[in-house]
């Protein structure tokens, strides 16, 4: 398809003696409108994530803390079951299933 206006892919449609389509012109704005802020808020995005600098040694830092989080909670909880049974007086270092 060539790169021609609106008023000839128009004239060429509907011929010389044809009106235009009624709100056209308000639908032509709209949709320019609605392509503008689409394009706005894709570059705020694009802006807004390339200011978060996020590097592999922040990501490895920020995975080795949530894994040093997780080990150290599943120790105390370990220790709050052994705590437990000790003072029901029942073996902690058996399990449920054999």
């Amino acid at each position: 398809m060539q790169n021609d206006s609106i008023d000839t892919l128009l004239l060429r449609h509907y011929g010389h003696t044809a009106s235009a389509p009624q709100g056209l012109e308000q639908r032509l704005q709209a949709a320019i409108r609605s392509e503008a802020k689409i394009m706005q808020q894709q570059q705020e995005t694009i802006e807004r994530l390339s200011s978060l600098q996020f590097n592999r040694r922040r990501a490895v830092r920020l995975v080795a803390a949530g894994t040093l989080g997780l080990g150290l909670l599943s120790a105390a909880l370990e220790g709050l079951q052994m705590l437990e049974a000790s003072a029901l007086g029942q073996d902690a270092s058996q399990t449920a299933f054999p």
